[in-house]
Parts: structure tokens; C-alpha cells; sequence
């Protein structure tokens, strides 16, 4: 059986700069802040976050913003971390906001392999600025387009060994989505467990699309 966790440089041979990633997280419940740490050490730069948000200043993504190395920002809103704002505003980040459930379905349409959706949110609004409109039974909508990323990282409570995954409770949120639309997923696990001691019921999102385990709960 293949080894699937890593260690910190192990991780970080993963990151470059100008990549997208993915995370888990609301209001940094959910995201895995070892991980955001390791990105930080790691110095890589121009990087693209796709997220709900970007927690507060000095947690979830929240540090990662601060350091500077985040060039772009796909998210539902901003309002909790005064520091996008301000990078926003003087022109060093570049942020894309998204209706909380337009962005969800992007995710998702990105990890079913669909190039978008249509839907009637935003229509006549400042989101429909630059996209497509269609009309169908006499109803606007608007196409939007999947999302994707080099990289997605997750939080889970427990990993089995195959990297078969558990979530707790309301810190699953975006995770499950995110695992099934990034080219390399990486999920941090708080305890870890057998094959075969996971009750199959209780598994959210299967070893099969983790492709790396980091141990969170070991400092």
C-alpha cells in the first residue's frame, strides 16, 4: 500500500509560484493552517486563492495575504480580513468576488469535468459585467464558468491510510468540493487511522482523489 503521507519539505516541493489553490475553509473554520504555514515558509509568490473567503488577518489564509505572496483572490466576500481590502484598494491583489452559491456550483462543475452552468444570480447586476447572457422560457441567466486549480488544500479530522476522509461536523463546508476539482489534492488530518476503521458510512471524501496526507495534530 502506498505511502501517502508527507512531510513539511515534501510539501513544499509541491508549491511554485504563480500556481492556483484551492481551500477549505469559512471564516477559517476548515482551513488547514499547518498547510497555509508551509506555504508561507515556502516564499512562492503570484499566487491565485480560491475560496469562500479570506478568514481575518491572522488566521485561515488570512497570514497568507498579509505576507504578500497572493496576487489574485477568487472568493465570496472579504469583509473579515481588513488586510484584502487594503491590498485590494492600493492595487496589489486582484480580487474577484462571487455569490457564495455561484461559487460553490463552480467548484463543483470544475470537479465534474463540465466547462459551467447557467444561472439567474447576478443577472442585471455588476457580476453579469463581461459575461455571457442567455435567455431561455423568457428567463435571463448568465453562463458562468467552472473553476479549477493546481492545487487544493483540505482539513479533515480523521484519514485513514488510503487517504479515505472524515470531516467535523461544520468545518467540512467547501472541502469535499474542492477535493474532486484540483490536479493535486493534499489533506491535513488531525488523527489517522487503519484501512478498514473508518465506518464507510461516515466518509465524506474518498482516498481515491487524495493524493497526499499531511499531519496537522503532530506539533
Amino acid at each position: 500500500m502506498k505511502n501517502k503521507t508527507i512531510d513539511d519539505m515534501q510539501f513544499r516541493g509541491l508549491l511554485r509560484d504563480g500556481m492556483s489553490i484551492m481551500f477549505g475553509g469559512f471564516m477559517g473554520i476548515g482551513t488547514p493552517q499547518y498547510l497555509v504555514n508551509e506555504i508561507i515558509k515556502s516564499g512562492v509568490r503570484d499566487l491565485t486563492l480560491i475560496g469562500n473567503d479570506t478568514g481575518f488577518v491572522d488566521t485561515g489564509v488570512g497570514p497568507l495575504i498579509a505576507t504578500g505572496q497572493v496576487k489574485k483572490v477568487i472568493a465570496s466576500h472579504i469583509g473579515t480580513n481588513p488586510e484584502t481590502g487594503r491590498k485590494m484598494i492600493a492595487g496589489y491583489v486582484e480580487v474577484v468576488l462571487v455569490p457564495q452559491g455561484t461559487l460553490a456550483e463552480q467548484i463543483r462543475a470544475g470537479g465534474a469535468g463540465l466547462g459551467g452552468f447557467l444561472t439567474p444570480t447576478g443577472v442585471g447586476t455588476v457580476v453579469a459585467e463581461h459575461k455571457q447572457t442567455l435567455t431561455l422560457d423568457g428567463n435571463a441567466y448568465l453562463l458562468e464558468r467552472a473553476l479549477r486549480a493546481d492545487l487544493a488544500i483540505l482539513e479533515s479530522r480523521c484519514a485513514d491510510r488510503l487517504g479515505n476522509l472524515v470531516y467535523r461536523l461544520t468545518a467540512r463546508n467547501f472541502n469535499p468540493l474542492m477535493a474532486l476539482a484540483a490536479d493535486i489534492v493534499v489533506a491535513q488530518y488531525d488523527s489517522i487511522v487503519e484501512v478498514g476503521q473508518l465506518d464507510p458510512e461516515c466518509i465524506v471524501t474518498p482516498g481515491a482523489v487524495v493524493n497526499y496526507l499531511y499531519p496537522g495534530a503532530r506539533r
